[in-house]
C-alpha cells in the first residue's frame, strides 16, 4: 500500500500558478467492496527568481503633475507560489517618489510610484531609480530594474476615463475577435494633445496580453486567445489612455473580465451497485446506490445527472389533506338566485391512490344551514340553496371538513364565513308623521314666529345598510314654498321667514325622502301645519300670571286628564262624549260649591303636557294650563311658553304620545274642542 514518487516532480510544470497543486487517485478495496479517494499535494520550494520583463523602464513625467499622482510599474513574475512567490517591492531612496505595493484579486503584487514632492524640470531634468522585487523565500530571491524618469513640460489636460473600473463577462472558449468591453476616455485639449491612444498598462501580465487585444484608436477590448474557466475565472486588466501631446497626459482604468463557465467537460460516472426497491418507511441513511462522479466544470455545469435509477416506493397514508387556505371569506349579494355556486374549497394530499382521494363535507353546527348551503363531496363546490336577505342575517359561519380515503382516514377542517352584502332594496320608511293612517296630524305655529324656528321634524329609517341607508329630505310641495324649509340630512322643518298676518292659516308640506343607493328609492311624507291666532292672544293675556302653591293641584291634573279622555272619546261615539261631558259638569259644580269663597284661584305648579317626543318638536313649545274654580264660567287659559326644558319629557303626550301635536283648549269644561272638531 505504499505510494512512491516515480520521477522528479516540478510543481511549476505540473500546475503553473494554480495553488494548491494536487494529484487525485482512487483506490478500490474488495471484500467488502469500498471506494476510497486520495490526493497528493505537491508543495512548492523557492527555486525560481523573480523576473522583470525588461531590465530598464523609462517614464516621462510632466513637471505639472501634482503630488499624489501614481505611476504603475512593470511587474516582476515569479513562477513559485505561496510564500515563495513575489511578496514585495523596494525602491531606491529619492526625494520625490515613494513606492506603494498593491495586491491583485488573485493575490499577486504590483508596484506603483507615488509622487510625494512635485517635480521641477529647471532643477532636475531626469531621475534614475532602482526597483527591486523580492520573494518570500529564505533566503529571499530578488530581481532589479532601472527606472529612468524624464521630467518634461506638462500637457495641462490629461485624458479622463468615463469610469475608473469596467466590468464584463465572457464565456470560456469564446472565439477570437469577440468584443469584451469598450473603454472610453476624453481629453479637453485640441489637436495632437487631445488625440487619445489606448494601450495596456506597463504592469499588465504577459498572459493577459496573449489572451486579449486592445484597439489603440477605439478602445475596444477583444478576445485574442483561448479562455479557460478551469484555469482562470477572473482577469484584472489595467489599461491606459495617453494623448499625443509633447508631454502625453496619461489616464488609467481597470477592466474586470469574468470568465463564464460552459459545459465543456464530460462527467465521469462509475456505478458500483444499486439497491432497489426502497420502502417508504426505510430508515434514513439506507444505501440506495454506490456511485463515483467527477466533473471538472463548476456550478450547474458541474452538477451531474446520473443514470436513471428506478426506486419503487410503497405509499402509506401519512399526510392529512392540506387546504389551499385555512379560512375563506365569501361575499354574496342579497336577493341572490337560489342554487348558485359561491365558493370552491380546494385541498391537496401528497399521498398516492386511495390515500389521496379527497371528499368534502359540510359540518352541521347549525341545523338551519342544511337548508341554506350544500357542498359537492367530490370537488368542494359550495352552493347557496336559497335567497339570502341582508336585513335578516348578515353573516353565516360554518366548517367544511376535507377527508382522504386512507385507513384510518385523515381529515382537516376549513372555516368558511359567508357575508351577505346589502343592495338597495328598501325604500325609506316614515316613522313620523304616521303613514297609512286616516287621522291627520297638525303641527301648530304661532303667528309672528321668526325665521329659523323649528316647527316639527320628519323622522324616517331605512332598513338597508351603509350608503344605501343615508336619507336626504327635500321639500317637494308646499302651500307657500317661501315660508318653510327642511333640513337636507335631519328632516327638521324650520320657518324660512317670519310669519305674517296675511299668511294662510293652514299649510300642507310634502317632503320627499330619498336614499343614496343605486337605483335611488324614495317615499314621501305629508306634514300639516296650522297658524293658530288664538294661542297668541291667550298667551298675551296671561303673560303676568304666575302660579302659586295650592295643596289641591291634583284637581288640575284631573281636569287635564278629562280633556284628553274627552278628545279621544269624541272619535268613538257621540253618545259617550255626551255622558262624559255631563259627568265633568257635575264634578265642576261640586268643586264650585265647596270653594265658593275663592273668586279666582290658580293651581300650584303644573306638570306640563309635553308635545315633544324625542326632540321632534322644539323644546320651548311647552304650555301650562290654568283653570278657575268656577270652570262653568271661565275659559281654559294658556300661559306663555316655558323656556327650553332640559328633561325632554315624554309624559302625558296628547293623543297617546303622538309627536308634534299641539292642541288649543278653549271654552268651558262642558264645551271642550280640538282642531279635529
Amino acid at each position: 500500500g505504499a505510494l512512491l514518487v516515480n520521477e522528479r516532480i516540478d510543481r511549476e510544470e505540473l500546475c503553473g500558478a494554480l495553488s494548491p497543486c494536487s494529484l487525485s487517485f482512487e483506490i478500490v478495496v474488495e471484500n467488502p467492496l469500498e471506494l476510497y479517494s486520495g490526493t497528493v499535494e505537491i508543495q512548492d520550494i523557492n527555486d525560481n527568481d523573480p523576473v522583470f520583463p525588461s531590465s530598464q523602464a523609462r517614464l516621462e513625467i510632466s513637471e505639472s503633475v501634482a503630488a499624489g499622482a501614481r505611476f504603475p510599474l512593470e511587474s516582476a513574475q515569479d513562477p513559485d507560489v505561496g510564500i515563495n512567490s513575489l511578496q514585495t517591492y523596494q525602491l531606491s531612496a529619492n526625494p520625490n517618489f515613494a513606492l506603494d505595493v498593491q495586491t491583485r484579486v488573485d493575490g499577486s503584487k504590483y508596484a506603483e510610484l507615488v509622487l510625494e514632492k512635485e517635480l521641477d524640470r529647471e532643477e532636475q531634468k531626469e531621475l534614475n531609480l532602482v526597483l527591486t522585487a523580492l520573494d518570500g523565500g529564505s533566503p529571499p530571491r530578488s530581481a532589479h530594474v532601472q527606472i529612468h524618469i524624464d521630467v518634461v513640460d506638462a500637457n495641462d489636460n490629461a485624458p479622463v476615463f468615463n469610469q475608473s473600473t469596467y466590468k464584463a463577462s465572457v464565456r470560456e472558449n469564446t472565439p477570437s475577435g469577440t468584443l469584451v468591453a469598450r473603454i472610453s476616455a476624453y481629453d479637453l485639449d485640441d489637436g495632437p494633445n487631445g488625440d487619445i491612444v489606448y494601450s495596456f498598462s506597463s504592469h499588465t501580465p504577459a498572459k493577459v496580453r496573449e489572451l486579449f487585444a486592445l484597439d489603440s484608436a477605439t478602445g475596444e477590448l477583444r478576445v485574442k486567445g483561448q479562455l479557460d474557466y478551469e484555469e482562470t475565472k477572473l482577469y484584472e486588466i489595467y489599461l491606459q489612455a495617453k494623448d499625443k501631446g509633447a508631454v502625453p497626459g496619461v489616464a488609467h482604468c481597470k477592466v474586470l473580465v469574468e470568465v463564464v463557465d460552459v459545459n465543456d467537460n464530460a462527467p465521469e460516472v462509475t456505478v458500483t451497485s444499486v439497491y432497489s426497491p426502497v420502502p417508504e418507511d426505510a430508515a434514513p441513511g439506507t444505501v440506495v446506490a454506490l456511485l463515483s462522479v467527477t466533473d471538472l466544470d463548476s456550478h450547474d455545469n458541474g452538477q451531474v445527472n446520473l443514470k436513471h435509477i428506478l426506486v419503487q416506493v410503497s405509499d402509506v397514508n401519512d399526510n392529512a389533506p392540506k387546504p389551499s387556505q385555512d379560512s375563506y371569506d365569501v361575499y354574496v349579494l342579497e336577493n341572490n338566485m337560489p342554487g348558485i355556486p359561491i365558493l370552491n374549497v380546494s385541498a391537496t394530499d401528497p399521498d398516492h391512490g386511495r390515500n389521496a382521494h379527497l371528499s368534502y363535507t359540510l359540518l352541521q353546527g347549525d341545523p338551519t344551514f342544511g337548508h341554506l348551503f350544500s357542498i359537492n363531496r367530490e370537488n368542494g363546490t359550495l352552493y347557496l340553496l336559497t335567497s339570502l336577505d341582508h336585513e335578516d342575517q348578515v353573516e353565516f359561519s360554518m366548517m367544511v371538513q376535507v377527508q382522504d380515503g386512507g385507513f384510518p382516514p385523515l381529515a382537516t377542517n376549513v372555516s368558511v364565513s359567508v357575508f351577505v352584502t346589502d343592495v338597495n332594496d328598501n325604500a325609506p320608511t316614515v316613522l313620523y308623521p304616521y303613514p297609512n293612517t286616516t287621522s291627520t296630524y297638525t303641527d301648530v305655529v304661532a303667528p309672528g314666529t321668526p325665521a329659523g324656528h323649528m316647527v316639527t321634524k320628519v323622522v324616517a329609517v331605512d332598513a338597508d345598510a351603509g350608503y344605501n341607508a343615508w336619507i336626504s329630505y327635500t321639500l317637494l310641495q308646499a302651500t307657500d314654498p317661501s315660508l318653510f324649509s327642511v333640513g337636507l340630512h335631519n328632516g327638521e322643518i324650520f320657518t324660512a321667514r317670519q310669519l305674517r298676518e296675511d299668511d294662510a292659516p293652514e299649510h300642507t308640506l310634502v317632503i320627499l325622502l330619498k336614499d343614496h343607493g343605486e337605483p335611488v328609492l324614495s317615499t314621501s311624507a305629508t306634514v300639516s301645519i296650522s297658524v293658530a291666532e288664538i294661542v297668541k292672544e291667550v298667551l298675551t293675556d296671561l303673560t303676568d300670571v304666575a302660579p302659586a302653591n295650592d295643596p289641591r293641584r291634583h284637581v288640575t291634573f284631573y281636569l287635564i286628564l278629562a280633556v284628553i279622555l274627552v278628545s279621544a272619546a269624541f272619535f268613538i261615539t257621540m253618545l259617550s262624549v255626551g255622558i262624559f261631558k255631563c259627568y265633568k259638569w257635575r264634578q265642576s259644580k261640586e268643586l264650585y260649591n265647596s270653594s265658593r269663597s275663592t273668586t279666582y284661584r290658580t293651581p300650584g305648579p303644573f306638570n306640563h303636557i309635553d308635545a315633544v317626543r324625542g326632540g321632534f318638536t322644539p323644546p320651548n313649545f311647552y304650555h301650562q294650563v290654568y283653570l278657575t274654580t268656577d270652570s262653568r264660567q271661565s275659559d281654559l287659559l294658556c300661559k306663555k311658553p316655558f323656556t327650553s326644558s332640559p328633561l325632554g319629557s315624554r309624559q302625558g303626550t296628547i293623543r297617546n304620545g303622538e309627536p308634534g301635536l299641539y292642541h288649543q283648549i278653549v271654552g268651558t269644561a262642558s264645551r271642550l274642542t280640538t282642531p279635529a272638531e
